[in-house]
């Protein structure tokens, strides 16, 4: 695709942007958590390993050559591996209370997709051998 790469690292920054937003809602604890806080830190924060793999992705998209788009799909893999293991951490019911997701959490998963994608489908020119 043409507007890969680029597409690639628009979904980076989303998804960095998205660490911002609110997570989920924990009626009992009356709060709000993001991917950089939880009540007492329960769930760690996620935003900063979040932050860190986009921005080795960005990086690796924006370079053209072979090698940084084979290492920016491993790169994408386990970011978007973390991202599944975060949306079921935030998202499940513990001892019979749910937490009421938020736009965030949605943003996080959908721009992990993006750059799964836009990492598959790299624009890149390989030189021809036959010469």
């Amino acid at each position: 695709m043409k507007y890969s790469q680029w597409i690639g690292v628009a979904a980076a920054l989303l998804l960095m942007g998205a660490c911002y937003l609110p997570w989920a809602y924990y009626p009992e604890l009356q709060k709000e958590f993001t991917g950089f806080f939880s009540e007492n830190n329960a769930y760690g924060r996620p935003g900063r390993i979040f932050v860190f793999f986009c921005g080795i992705a960005i990086v690796l998209f924006l370079i053209p050559r072979i090698w940084a788009k084979r290492g920016n799909l491993f790169v994408c893999a386990i970011n978007f591996a973390f991202a599944i293991n975060i949306f079921i951490r935030f998202t499940g019911c513990a001892r019979g209370i749910c937490p009421e997701k938020r736009l965030g959490i949605f943003l996080m998963l959908l721009a992990s997709i993006i750059m799964v994608v836009a990492a598959v489908l790299p624009d890149i020119q390989l030189k021809d051998k036959s010469r």
